[in-house]
C-alpha cells in the first residue's frame, strides 16, 4: 500500500504536542480540514471535513511516542498516523498516512503539508501566549507557514 510521510520540528514539549493530537474533539479549532468532530464512542471519532464525512478509529495509542487511526467513509486515507520524537525540548512529529491508489499521492502530500502547517502555527499561537479557546484557523496565515 501507498505511504508518505511528512516531518515538522515543533518547540513545544512532547507532552503537550502530544495532548493537542490526542484531543480528537478540539480538532476543527486548528485543523484546517476538520469542521467538526464528535466522539461516536470510545475511540472512535465522527469527523466533517472538507472533502467529506469520515469515521476516525483509533487502532494504537502509545502516550507520546505513536498514534495509529483506520479511517473510514469519505477519507481518501486507510490509515493514518502520527510518530513523536523527542529533542530535547522539543519535539519533531512525523505525520504518515497509507492509502490505497497510488495516483492519490500528489493531493495527500499536500493535504500532509497544510495539516503539519495548520499544528504548527497553533503551536506557535500557544507559545506566543494564546488563548487556545479564541483561536481562529486562517487558511492564509496556514498555507504561508513553513516546515
Amino acid at each position: 500500500m501507498p505511504r508518505i510521510e511528512k516531518k515538522v520540528l515543533l518547540n513545544m514539549s512532547v507532552d503537550k504536542v502530544y495532548d493537542i493530537l490526542n484531543d480528537f474533539l478540539s480538532l476543527p479549532v486548528w485543523n484546517i480540514v476538520i469542521l467538526e468532530a464528535s466522539e461516536i464512542e470510545k475511540d472512535v471519532y465522527f469527523f466533517k471535513t472538507n472533502v467529506g464525512d469520515v469515521t476516525n478509529t483509533v487502532i494504537e495509542n502509545i502516550p507520546k511516542v505513536r498514534m495509529t487511526s483506520k479511517q473510514d467513509g469519505d477519507s481518501p486515507m486507510e490509515k493514518i498516523g502520527y510518530i513523536f520524537d523527542p529533542k530535547g525540548d522539543n519535539v519533531e512529529v512525523t505525520m504518515w498516512a497509507e492509502y490505497p491508489l497510488a495516483d492519490q499521492e500528489s493531493v495527500l502530500e499536500i493535504a500532509a503539508d497544510m495539516f503539519l502547517k495548520s499544528l504548527k502555527v497553533y503551536v506557535e499561537h500557544i507559545l506566543a501566549g494564546g488563548d487556545p479557546k479564541v483561536y481562529r484557523k486562517r487558511f492564509g496565515k496556514i498555507s504561508k507557514a513553513t516546515l
